[in-house]
């Protein structure tokens, strides 16, 4: 298949449409986008203009999301890594690097883990390794029946609350009003169905030990939501990770303060981008 370049490029995998952007040079070393929820790929739009120069950029909008179908399979974090991995292969990408953020996280740090030959490096944002506690799988429960009940608006502002630093909703209103249009344009069934493959995911923290590749783990000083312990534990337990606290900023920290997100994001890829320039030089050659 020939490489499409653009916004909203639209690609057949798994029986469903998937809806991804892709910019940069061909032979630039390839990082891939997974976005958090309930959002989709457009929260990486500045993460996509600071790397295009240099790298191969690519962001998708997961099954049920943005612009992507949701199939008519039910929703769990392996046949995300799954539908990830049918990606790579249609657009003929062997290795790339990782970037997920809060359930983007939880499917890299899986797809990693069960394929980690296709992967160069890794950057967890406001992430965790745990499984829900049962009382985390009870409010996932009760914001299901709350959507389905009550609709998708009022389930937005309740999460919005969560989401991000107090700073952010004195200062950057047109960020909590981007991510507000993006939850409310969410399907409704989409949304119970994400949220019921958040409360049955497995924990991976026993595993961690296993990843060999360089490893960025950065969260928000706020995050309420996966807090900065969530990240020190994943960092004890990654051998060549490296964490990074970004201040003024929630669980949503690549929106809330870009200038320190993307200096960490920039310092990290010059490393590992140099080490995936020199595999493919080799394999080249």
């Amino acid at each position: 298949m020939r490489r499409r370049i653009g916004n909203k490029i639209n690609i057949t995998i798994n029986n469903l449409t998937v809806s991804y952007s892709d910019h940069g040079p061909d032979d630039a070393p390839v990082i891939i986008f997974i976005h958090g929820f309930p959002l989709n790929k457009s929260m990486w739009n500045i993460q996509v203009e600071a790397l295009k120069e240099n790298y191969r950029v690519i962001a998708y909008d997961i099954r049920g999301h943005g612009n992507s179908d949701p199939g008519i399979d039910e929703f769990f974090i392996e046949l995300f890594v799954i539908d990830l991995l049918r990606l790579m292969e249609k657009l003929k990408i062997e290795k790339s690097i990782l970037c997920g953020l809060s359930l983007g996280g939880y499917i890299a740090l899986n797809a990693v883990l069960k394929h980690p030959d296709r992967f160069d490096g890794l950057i967890l944002n406001d992430t965790q390794c745990i499984a829900d506690t049962p009382e985390i799988k009870e409010n996932r429960c009760n914001a299901i029946i709350s959507i389905k009940e009550k609709g998708v608006e009022q389930y937005a502002d309740e999460i919005i609350k969560k989401l991000f630093a107090q700073e952010t909703f004195t200062k950057n209103k047109n960020v909590i009003d981007a991510v507000r249009e993006m939850i409310i344009s969410t399907p409704k069934q989409s949304l119970c169905n994400t949220l019921h493959a958040l409360a049955e995911r497995k924990e991976t923290c026993d595993q961690l030990p296993e990843i060999n590749i360089p490893v960025l783990i950065m969260v928000g000083q706020e995050d309420k939501i996966t807090p900065i312990a969530a990240a020190q534990q994943m960092h004890e337990k990654i051998l060549n990770s490296k964490l990074e606290i970004i201040q003024q900023a929630g669980h949503l920290s690549n929106l809330e303060n870009l200038t320190a997100f993307n200096t960490h994001l920039v310092n990290f890829l010059e490393t590992v981008g140099k080490r995936s320039f020199s595999l493919s030089d080799i394999d080249g050659n």
